[in-house]
């Protein structure tokens, strides 16, 4: 009876080693888990082998702890049958319900989960040789299953993608950054982890300057007016035009020009600025960033003249462009400020038409769409449906968007009031619409 007694406690310790290692094992991050490998930790590497094959892991683990449970409740059984007759089934029911819920159970599972790394270290190694003697039976069992839910109509094969996986690193910066004093302290850490997996969905056209803004020169000008233009412009590359802004012939370098008025003497009437502009690099508005990225870094350029459809102008891009989608505004002593964004009583903001979303988002946190507009006169333009008059309101996605200045079927200045945090109850809430 002792000895009967003493097997089964070593089999509900067995069940309570087979649950804590599952929850470990399959709760431990396994990106932290890659990195203590590469830094030489063997356990670490261990973990990653039996996470690599987890069908096999969670068979072994499967089997062992029905094994175990089985074979305690089988014996309690028996037990308490010799001890209290029929009554005894009743007994041991309870008994190993109870101790197995308790012990081989919750308080393992629990502790798994608040020490999963250093229980999944641990356990890693005899798991491992478990895994190894029990292969040919899980493998058997697995075939089973497969051949079952085959049958049923299941689909076996990972369903894995890339995309999935994106969504799965945008959750986890979301999820690892987003709570409380963390949020305020690495705000801007997180947008541009989440700019970085963005580059292949956002297009050039979005972070483009548009043409309107575009610092370019007429290249039939004389040459000694179009060295002052270039001379007085914050920029290095300039487009050159011919009988209209938008037909770009040409882009000529600050630094080109110096290495030709020097080559000349100073003779600078006999230059011709197109044999020392380059050769404009024209690309479509739908292009990713991602793909614009990589075409910088193989033609080693940094503008780019971005077209639609139809071959029409859109703007300009550049590397600086791209970049500051990543590691936010980068300000230099070229830089013309502009008053994009301004704070404004109740909450509110002063925005300028023209100011992406994408960078609201960024500066502000916000939450607007911006897959069917990049700017915020495009986001009021299409939620309207029409071009709204001065002072008209509308209330998108939760933000209020007030129409405050317009040249002709431009917006240029809207007023936008974000909705209030939870924790600001006694904020002062935006006026009404309008009846």
């Amino acid at each position: 009876m002792e000895v009967t007694f003493i097997i089964i406690l070593l089999m509900i310790f067995g069940s309570a080693f087979f649950s804590g290692s599952e929850t470990a094992l399959t709760a431990t991050s396994r990106a932290l888990m890659h990195q203590l490998e590469q830094d030489g930790d063997n356990r670490a590497a261990i973990v990653n082998r039996l996470l690599a094959h987890r069908e096999k892991l969670i068979g072994t683990i499967l089997i062992g702890n029905n094994l175990v449970n089985i074979g305690a409740s089988a014996l309690a059984t028996s037990l308490m049958i010799e001890l209290f007759g029929e009554s005894g089934v009743a007994i041991a029911t309870g008994i190993m319900t109870l101790l197995v819920l308790i012990f081989a159970e919750i308080l393992p599972k629990t502790y798994a989960l608040t020490h999963s790394m250093t229980m999944a270290r641990t356990v890693a190694p005899i798991m491992s040789v478990l895994v190894f003697l029990l292969t040919p039976i899980s493998f058997v069992i697995q075939k089973i299953v497969r051949v079952f839910l085959v049958l049923m109509g299941v689909n076996t094969k990972n369903a894995g993608s890339a995309t999935q996986v994106l969504a799965e690193l945008r959750g986890v910066i979301d999820l690892q950054m987003g709570f409380g004093s963390i949020k305020d302290e690495v705000k801007h850490e997180r947008a541009m982890l989440r700019s970085v997996l963005d580059l292949a969905d956002v297009t050039v056209e979005e972070v483009a300057v548009h043409r309107r803004k575009v610092v370019s020169v007429n290249a039939d000008l004389p040459i000694a007016e179009i060295m002052e233009q270039v001379a007085d412009s914050p920029y290095t590359r300039i487009p050159l035009w011919r009988e209209r802004p938008e037909n770009i012939v040409g882009m000529i370098h600050a630094k080109a020009m110096l290495r030709a008025i020097h080559s000349a003497n100073g003779q600078t009437e006999s230059l011709d600025i197109m044999s020392i502009a380059a050769k404009p690099w024209f690309i479509p508005d739908t292009t990713t960033l991602l793909d614009q990225l990589n075409a910088f870094r193989e033609r080693r350029e940094h503008f780019a003249l971005v077209v639609d459809e139809y071959g029409t102008l859109v703007g300009v891009v550049t590397l600086e462009d791209i970049l500051e989608e990543i590691v936010g505004d980068i300000g230099d002593e070229t830089d013309i400020p502009v008053a994009g964004v301004r704070p404004d009583k109740g909450g509110s903001y002063l925005v300028d038409g023209s100011v992406t979303l994408r960078d609201l988002s960024r500066e502000l946190d916000w939450q607007l769409p911006d897959d069917k507009a990049s700017t915020v006169a495009g986001l009021v333009l299409h939620e309207a449906r029409k071009i709204p008059d001065i002072g008209q309101e509308f209330l998108f996605h939760s933000f209020r968007f007030q129409v405050l200045r317009r040249n002709r079927n431009q917006l240029t200045l809207i007023r936008v009031t974000p909705p209030p945090s939870d924790d600001e109850d006694d904020a002062p809430q935006p006026p009404a619409l309008p009846a």
